[in-house]
């Protein structure tokens, strides 16, 4: 998986933590804003004037229905205690015209007083209005307070914390959702990928856990095609040899068979044909022993435990002139023509394995040998390129092989080989021309 430090602000635990206080600070905006609105309804329609003298009436009336149904009398608190019972949110004080130090008024006119019919007298020393209300032993003072506004206000708060709630609950919903929404898909994009679909896409959408996680599982999928498309192209690279290789050796194959079969007759040949058909029939089993022993040093190099590295550090112009001083030795002694262009400066090293240098430069220069026009010059050219050492091998091939095929099993053991050293390898044609060369990390 990917090592990687997320900064604290970007963690799940980070965003869960600022998506609770975002939803805590929404579900107070919310308490603050329903509770300020109900607040306002109530105290613009509730406690209007208009409503509290209505309501105020109302007691008034209901009370002196009670007082009359019971014939209670001024002073009977428990009469009064009961209907205070009745009533959650109202309180009434009796007064005697003696307990307000009043005169006594005149009986009221009308047989059905109402708070309307009587005016109001001075309060004194009690606070608030004061309504005349008849009793069984006569005519009383009471002051009624309405205390309704208190339920209001709980049921105000109730439905401000309601909402609040509400709003707390829908603001987290969202942000899990959000979450679960992104799991879900990895999970689906995960499961697509594992039916064997390497080609769907895994989302990496933000930079938490959840997108490490997702650019993991991406990151494997690569690495799965990549480790799919190498191994196919091994499949076909090896096909390809294997189609190359039965070419190649069934030719010598056939035509050493064919010189075996007339040696296998001798009554036939003369001392003559039979020492010829021998000669070429030792040729073509050199022939064959070649082309095992290039077939042995490909499977050496690609099999599962054909390279191992001995890597050290050389300087490189040193190292090199050792190498391409016995190549260009071997060359001379094939008859071939070699100039050496040497550009180095001196103090540059490479960490490389010179035995499996040594390697590649023997494929170069036995394939040279096979395929270089001996009337012309093996150019060989050392040089330093950004940060690289370069060196380059080009000749003139040959008119005699210049259609041959080739199963370029050598060529691919210095790729393979230079690829192990961190390097890279590579081989172009041009007309007559062909040129092999392979670049070192300095």
């Amino acid at each position: 998986m990917t090592e990687r430090a997320l900064p604290v602000s970007r963690s799940l635990s980070a965003k869960l933590f600022l998506a609770t206080l975002l939803s805590l600070v929404c579900a107070l905006a919310a308490y603050m804003v329903v509770y300020g609105i109900g607040t306002q309804i109530v105290n613009r329609f509730y406690m209007s004037a208009e409503a509290v003298a209505r309501r105020k009436a109302e007691i008034y009336t209901t009370f002196n229905r009670y007082i009359t149904a019971n014939q209670a009398a001024g002073n009977d608190a428990e009469a009064l205690q009961r209907f205070l019972s009745q009533e959650s949110y109202v309180s009434i004080t009796v007064y005697s015209a003696e307990d307000l130090e009043l005169p006594a008024i005149r009986r009221p006119a009308s047989p059905s007083p109402g708070v309307e019919n009587y005016v109001l007298p001075p309060s004194g020393d009690v606070g608030g209005k004061l309504y005349p209300m008849r009793f069984a032993d006569g005519i009383y003072y009471i002051s009624i307070t309405d205390n309704s506004r208190t339920r209001e206000d709980m049921l105000n708060r109730g439905m401000a914390f309601l909402v609040a709630a509400v709003v707390l609950l829908l603001v987290l919903f969202w942000y899990t959702n959000h979450l679960t929404v992104r799991i879900i898909r990895l999970s689906e994009e995960t499961a697509t990928v594992g039916a064997g679909d390497l080609e769907g896409t895994i989302t990496v959408d933000g930079e938490d856990e959840i997108a490490v996680l997702a650019e993991d599982i991406d990151s494997m999928r690569h690495a799965i095609i990549e480790q799919m498309l190498s191994e196919k192209r091994a499949w076909e690279s090896n096909s390809e040899l294997i189609t190359a290789m039965s070419h190649d050796i069934r030719t010598p194959m056939t035509s050493l068979i064919g010189y075996l079969g007339l040696l296998n007759r001798p009554e036939s040949l003369s001392e003559e044909e039979k020492k010829r058909y021998l000669e070429r029939a030792y040729g073509k089993s050199l022939a064959l022993k070649e082309l095992t022993d290039e077939l042995f040093k490909y499977f050496l190099v690609f099999g599962s435990s054909g390279l191992e590295f001995h890597r050290e550090d050389y300087d490189a112009q040193m190292l090199l002139m050792q190498l391409l001083s016995e190549a260009e030795f071997d060359l001379a002694d094939a008859g071939l023509k070699v100039r050496r262009i040497d550009r180095l400066q001196e103090g540059r090293l490479i960490n490389t394995d010179a035995a499996m240098l040594k390697r590649v430069i023997d494929n170069l220069v036995s394939n040279i040998k096979k395929y270089a026009d001996r009337e012309r010059p093996v150019t060989i050219l050392t040089e330093e390129k950004d940060g690289w050492i370069a060196v380059a091998v080009s000749n003139a091939v040959a008119q005699r092989v210049a259609g041959t095929e080739s199963t370029k099993i050598g060529l691919r053991t210095c790729s393979k080989i230079l690829e192990g050293l961190g390097g890279s390898f590579s081989t172009e044609r041009k007309g007559s021309r062909f040129s092999a060369g392979f670049l070192l990390p300095i």
